[in-house]
């Protein structure tokens, strides 16, 4: 009896260790391993064992919460079954080989919190409906060759924390709504070939911490507007053609650490920030 009870005990232990996670979840990442050449990681999936025992997967309450295959050698593309990932809350493959476009199924992950696609080789345009990701506090897809416009649907992202798109090949403005982003601390679009001027919206960040603009061409005379941005501890805008002369721009920023404008920005004295008219989007 005894005997029986521990066969029991030991089965009952087995099916709870194994019923993980379902089918539709396993499914998906699969694909993923397939599709980025899986065999070939620097940390690759046992795919016989539980997906709990496979790197950088974490589970929760049988569900794929979030990936973290930053470093790894992924190399291939992402597929459009990634979005079976219902619950996913982060999805990390920052540094690696992935390339080819984003697939649209992407912005059905309306669980992400977090998306950090940086330093792969991404192309193609980012999503028009990113915005849908409504629950995103970080967006991070720097260095990577993505083109074309940043999607004005990025201002619904009311929750996000940290923008980062510096090292693409963006084009167009910042979009006017991007001031709907309140919670904002990091604003980072440098080395792309965006134009025209800041619009005076930026003022109403608020929270933001890191304003980098350099490497662009931006042009027009900086909004009175900025000066509001009292939490600014980095603000880097060189390699643009801004008007105007800035040498006293720092003094209006209590906090800041990182400080940079062009040389020919850099003598005499800012009497104003005038407001020039914005361009339209």
């Amino acid at each position: 009896m005894k005997t029986l009870k521990i066969t029991l005990l030991f089965c009952l232990v087995s099916i709870f260790s194994f019923a993980e996670v379902s089918k539709d979840q396993k499914t998906a990442l699969v694909d993923l391993y397939n599709a980025t050449n899986g065999d070939s990681w620097t940390q690759s999936w046992d795919l016989d064992q539980p997906v709990s025992k496979w790197h950088g997967i974490t589970i929760d309450n049988e569900k794929v919460v979030a990936i973290n295959l930053s470093f790894n050698g992924l190399n291939g593309t992402l597929p459009e079954s990634i979005s079976k990932l219902t619950h996913l809350k982060s999805l990390n493959l920052s540094f690696n080989k992935i390339g080819g476009e984003l697939p649209n199924t992407l912005v059905s992950m309306i669980n992400l919190e977090e998306l950090k696609l940086f330093s792969n080789v991404f192309n193609g345009e980012i999503p028009t409906d990113i915005g849908d990701l409504e629950k995103l506090k970080s967006l991070e897809l720097f260095n990577n060759d993505f083109v074309g416009e940043i999607p004005s649907s990025i201002g619904k992202l009311t929750k996000l924390e940290s923008l980062i798109l510096s090292s693409n090949q963006l084009i167009g403005h910042l979009p006017s709504n991007l001031s709907n982003l309140k919670s904002l601390k990091v604003l980072s679009v440098f080395d792309n070939r965006l134009l025209g001027t800041i619009p005076s919206t930026i003022g109403g960040l608020a929270q933001l911490e890191e304003l980098v603009l350099s490497n662009n061409a931006f042009y027009g005379e900086l909004p009175s507007e900025l000066a509001q941005l009292t939490n600014l501890k980095t603000l880097l805008l060189g390699q643009n053609q801004f008007k105007g002369n800035f040498a006293a721009l720092k003094a209006k920023f209590p906090n800041i650490v990182d400080f940079d404008l062009d040389d020919v920005n850099r003598n005499s004295a800012l009497a104003t920030l005038d407001a020039e008219e914005e361009d339209e989007n």
